[in-house]
């Protein structure tokens, strides 16, 4: 027996009844060999963790544009953060911690630069509109590794692409997911606007404090504790009625006051056109797309989604230097 099979022996004896089992997975649309130490979730959360695309995260904003303080969340600390909490609830429902971790460290791969102003920006110009959660799919089944994809597992997939609040996923690790990912930003953005200047914690109503907490510590206690004591020994994942009405309130006020706040959004304009800007650019020259995109457009990959790929693979550094690299005049020199 191998090390894979005995780990996946584990899981049948030691999981919930409603966890999703390596072993029960409904596949990779191809084929491979099993690992033989590695359960096919395990493989799938290493094959994301060494992907370009999650590596591309540290430098992709998560509400502040580009910010100079060292502290302030990222894309990549924010998918940090969601693991976590979800591999916590998890572990307390004996639910599979990989298959939770695989799609917490993969559910924002697609995202824009500039955050969800990028977002909004290619949704307008490109051709089927721009979803980050399909974006993040997409990554995994077809643009990594030059166009292989990454071969991922249809629950880590199914996982991803539902993680939004509109989603609906199939396994309750993709479902602790999806809950993790709100608690996360929530509590991250409270934090990184109280540095920023634009929100004290004084001017979170007292309601909030009162049922989640005062601190972003009482805050993730509360929601967290909630969570694994309204979903134990049930085939969902679930919080009680109190703790949910606080939490989507207390988002409905970070959407009205630091979301959609003048003052975080100032450069919100300026991101926006700068991707449209490069996204027109290169469906006016396909030919100046890298070597591994242009590729794609020769295994029959429609040209116009290929330059949104490109665009949206950015980071906001490199989107920054290829914007002055086109459209900057550089200055005069004399030898």
């Amino acid at each position: 027996m191998t090390i894979r099979e005995k780990q996946e022996q584990w899981e049948m004896q030691y999981l919930s009844p409603y966890a999703a089992l390596s072993a029960e997975s409904k596949g990779r649309d191809t084929e491979e060999v099993p690992c033989d130490i590695r359960p096919v979730y395990q493989r799938d959360r290493d094959r994301i963790l060494h992907s370009k695309a999650f590596r591309r995260l540290k430098q992709k904003t998560q509400v502040f544009l580009s910010p100079m303080g060292d502290h302030y969340r990222t894309r990549l600390t924010h998918t940090l953060e969601v693991s976590q909490n979800a591999r916590t609830i998890a572990k307390a429902l004996r639910l599979n911690e990989d298959l939770v971790e695989a799609i917490a460290l993969g559910h924002d791969l697609g995202h824009t630069p500039f955050g969800h102003a990028g977002e909004h920006a290619l949704d307008s110009v490109c051709e089927n509109g721009f979803r980050h959660h399909e974006q993040s799919v997409r990554i995994v089944e077809r643009l990594e590794k030059q166009g292989r994809g990454l071969n991922l597992t249809w629950e880590v997939r199914d996982g991803i692409l539902n993680h939004p609040t509109a989603g609906n996923p199939a396994t309750l690790e993709g479902k602790i997911v999806r809950l993790s990912d709100k608690i996360a930003y929530i509590n991250h953005d409270i934090d990184d606007s109280i540095r920023a200047r634009v929100l004290t914690e004084e001017d979170i109503p007292a309601r909030f404090h009162q049922v989640l907490g005062f601190t972003s510590r009482e805050r993730l206690n509360t929601l967290i504790h909630d969570i694994v004591r309204n979903s134990e020994g049930k085939n969902d994942i679930v919080m009680s009625q109190k703790i949910e009405s606080a939490m989507k309130e207390l988002r409905e006020f970070m959407f009205a006051h630091v979301y959609k706040n003048s003052r975080a959004k100032e450069e919100e304009g300026k991101a926006k056109q700068l991707l449209i800007t490069l996204y027109q650019y290169y469906i006016d020259n396909i030919e100046r797309l890298p070597a591994e995109f242009l590729d794609l457009i020769d295994s029959g990959e429609n040209e116009k989604q290929v330059v949104c790929d490109y665009v949206a693979g950015m980071s906001d550094r490199y989107a920054i230097h290829m914007f002055q690299k086109l459209f900057m005049p550089k200055q005069w020199e004399i030898y």
